[in-house]
């Protein structure tokens, strides 16, 4: 077993509010509805909900302070759980799941996600972005208590405040203790029995945002990245949403991304290929000069170091690769169709019997 306090990033002497910290932070990064299709950080997920499942349970933490282990199944806090969205991510903190004993009430605030377009441009030099969204705010009117101006929310009578309440259970075993939400205020402490007419009383209104987004050279299609603190706004004692913003790189239909190199193609004459020629090609940002040496074939696969694409937080670019395909003339007139079987006959080789001159090949495609 790996070593669980690792896992978290806390010392061995790290408090229960750490550890829940710790795990929160790492949950949000790492949770599939976050990295969609990234095994990796599914795996990482696993094992730091493992870790948190541990050391979250006083009992089962000084089992393994002092033995290395613990009987708990493989697998930790899976099931429901885990295939839940991120919204639902941190229910366990509201409630009985894996035990965890309620220390704050309120809700957190919503995290919102934003799609980003980017040009391969953009890509190539990095960019400076506003985005505006939309996200849960608190609300100006009673300034996010839900109360109507002039009066206040009150204490919980059922949880005085909690946010929770204890239910006591006899079974064969024994008397069973079980934490729930309390069910009078969902689980936020208080009540509020005049309800603000702007927010109804939810404390909440839908807003606009802006956040500025620094986004480096070399992003791939679909990569994000993570603001804190900048998605909703909470209620009572929660803690803010994030904000996620993702990056779609737009296509460019001259090129072909793969990482940070790419690829494109060039069509040169038959003339050109075999007796060479400097030809100008598209580049990402500027034109690219091409040497295409004499005796050049069909298929031929040119390198030009250093444009392509910036790897993400390296110091060299790409490349960009070139294959060359040869244009075949579809008609030629005469001139052009004795040339080639001259050519032909001076090179050692079979003189082509086909119509090709202009006549030829109409005379051809009317039959």
């Amino acid at each position: 077993m790996k070593d669980l306090y690792e896992l978290l990033g806390v010392s061995r002497t790290a408090s229960a509010e750490e550890i829940k910290a710790a795990y929160r932070k790492l949950a949000r990064e790492l949770h599939p509805d976050v990295n969609p299709g990234n095994t990796a950080a599914e795996e990482r997920f696993k094992e730091v909900s493992q870790a948190y499942a541990i050391l979250s349970d006083d009992e089962k933490r000084a089992q393994y302070d002092r033995f290395g282990t613990t009987d708990i199944p493989s697998g930790g806090m899976q099931g429901d759980f885990f295939q839940g969205s991120i919204n639902d991510l941190f229910e366990m903190f509201f409630g009985t799941a894996g035990g965890a004993q309620r220390r704050t009430v309120g809700r957190d605030g919503e995290d919102v996600r934003v799609d980003l377009q980017l040009t391969l441009l953009e890509v190539l030099t990095g960019v400076q972005r506003e985005v505006t969204y939309r996200k849960m705010g608190h609300c100006p009117s009673c300034s996010g208590t839900g109360a109507a101006p002039g009066t206040s929310p009150e204490t919980c009578p059922s949880c005085q405040g909690q946010g929770v309440v204890i239910r006591v259970q006899s079974t064969f075993l024994g008397q069973v203790r079980t934490q729930i939400t309390c069910s009078t205020c969902s689980g936020e402490g208080r009540i509020v029995k005049d309800k603000c007419p702007s927010c109804r009383g939810r404390g909440l209104k839908a807003e606009d945002a802006v956040a500025t987004v620094d986004i480096p050279p070399g992003v791939e299609h679909g990569s994000h990245m993570h603001f804190p603190g900048r998605g909703g706004d909470p209620v009572g004692g929660g803690v803010p949403g994030d904000l996620y913003v993702f990056l779609n790189v737009t296509d460019d239909s001259r090129f072909v991304r793969q990482g940070p190199d790419l690829l494109t193609s060039v069509a040169i004459s038959f003339p050109q290929a075999a007796l060479g020629d400097s030809i100008t090609i598209d580049g990402v940002e500027t034109d690219v000069e091409l040497e295409i040496p004499a005796g050049t074939q069909p298929g031929t696969r040119f390198k030009v170091r250093g444009a392509g694409l910036p790897r993400l937080r390296g110091a060299h670019r790409g490349d960009l690769y070139v294959d060359v395909t040869v244009r075949v003339p579809e008609r030629l007139n005469e001139g052009q169709a004795k040339l080639l079987r001259d050519f032909a006959e001076a090179s050692g080789d079979e003189t082509p019997k086909g119509q090709a001159g202009l006549l030829g090949g109409l005379f051809k495609k009317k039959r």
